[in-house]
């Protein structure tokens, strides 16, 4: 009879715990999630046997993964389409900034240059060559600039799109490799039109007739015509950039997604949003990993090496979201106010320095509620990871009160941090 309890309450705990995996998971959007459904399902099938073990291990060895998959983003294009302002970009650094790429009006870029993300090691853009240079023509481009390296392409344009483009478009089909057309400096176009025709000038008129120019290059040489995003590397919240970047993320292999999504500027309160649910799945998912082992109380003691994983996590969280304490200088030096002025706005800058432990503590139902049925079940969640999750909601905020506080003053020549 005891035997019987025993194996009953082993496969009802069994039970709560793939429900509780399944809760999570079930209200994420696939292109939202940081890990395949094929894992996620395979996880399950694990809880389900009550192979805790392997459980365990496939959840290790996929958060390693993630952490350590190679994002390499080749950006090609004929000469001074702006290439190089689109990558400083998408890595959220300004022209002048140590590490941006180089901005010019001649061909700037004679060989493939490599450009790390600052603050996400595994992501490196690649500035290409112009196809079509004396150095790369079309013939040879791809293998001499070595495309198999490449996760995707982005083909820039600054007018219409050219013959040569459009056949590096369908070389890199035939290869079975992404691309995306991107025509930039939509926004000085659409302030010529305005200057140009004052008494009928039409916003979206302007920008449909843009994209028409673009589209009647891929009719003219009889090619299905591809997603044209239409972007202003200066003001990365309007035209199509925050549609690029749904896409990149839906298309991304799901490995490299999460690394993707923690990459990219706070260019939009939907932009921090996605950072914050992405590192909350990761959060979510080191946690049910020890909760699955273990059944002790629900907030576990802090440990000094506790502590220091959490300082360090505020630190990591704090330059991953932008409000480190060198990207509030370099918003205050664009904006000519002392730094401490930007901080005030701010928590996380004083939150290790103000920090007591009941605080966080006082803020553990709202936080738990995002562990689901787990808690149901008394698996045991150290109190570090509470605190992870704690400190997550406060860098997301500060990081729109920044954005807020950024658009509210005069435009400047620097990105977003």
């Amino acid at each position: 009879m005891g035997q019987l309890f025993s194996d009953t309450s082993k496969k009802e705990d069994n039970e709560d715990l793939v429900s509780s995996f399944n809760e999570y998971f079930k209200d994420i959007k696939t292109e939202n999630k940081i890990i395949s459904q094929e894992t996620i399902d395979l996880i399950k099938l694990h809880l389900n046997k009550g192979n805790i073990h392997g459980a365990n291990c496939l959840i290790s060895d996929t958060l390693r993964n993630i952490d350590n998959a190679p994002i390499n983003i080749a950006v090609t294009g004929e000469s001074g389409v702006g290439k190089s302002s689109f990558i400083n970009a998408l890595i959220g650094i300004g022209p002048e900034e140590e590490g941006a790429a180089e901005v010019g009006v001649i061909e700037t870029t004679m060989k493939r240059t490599s450009y790390k993300h600052p603050k996400i090691e595994t992501l490196t853009l690649w500035d290409l060559p112009g196809i079509g240079t004396q150095k790369f023509p079309p013939k040879t481009y791809l293998e001499e600039v070595n495309f198999k390296e490449y996760d995707f392409f982005i083909i820039v344009s600054a007018t219409r799109f050219t013959k040569l483009e459009v056949d590096l478009a369908k070389a890199i089909t035939i290869m079975k490799k992404n691309y995306y057309f991107v025509r930039t400096k939509v926004d000085i176009d659409v302030e010529n039109e305005r200057k140009t025709k004052p008494r009928t000038f039409e916003r979206e008129k302007a920008l449909k007739q843009i994209q028409s120019y673009s589209v009647k290059v891929f009719n003219d040489n009889n090619m299905a015509v591809p997603p044209i995003f239409l972007i202003s590397n200066y003001d990365l919240s309007k035209y199509d950039f925050p549609v690029l970047m749904d896409t990149l993320i839906k298309e991304l292999h799901v490995q490299k997604r999460h690394n993707f999504i923690l990459s990219l500027p706070n260019f939009t309160d939907e932009a921090i949003d996605r950072k914050y649910k992405a590192t909350q799945q990761f959060i979510w998912l080191e946690a049910f990993k020890i909760g699955v082992v273990a059944i002790f109380p629900v907030l576990g003691n802090l440990r000094n090496k506790d502590m220091e994983k959490i300082k360090n996590t505020l630190n990591h969280y704090r330059k991953i979201f932008g409000v480190d304490d060198e990207s509030l200088e370099l918003v205050a030096k664009d904006f000519q106010v002392p730094v401490e002025q930007v901080k005030k706005t701010m928590k996380t800058p004083h939150l290790w320095k103000n920090y007591r432990e009941e605080t966080f503590r006082n803020n553990f139902k709202k936080l738990a509620s995002a562990f689901g049925r787990l808690l149901a079940v008394g698996c045991y969640f150290p109190a570090i990871y509470y605190l992870q999750l704690h400190i997550l909601d406060s860098v997301t905020e500060d990081a729109k009160v920044l954005l807020r506080w950024t658009y509210s003053k005069p435009s400047s020549n620097s990105t977003y941090p």
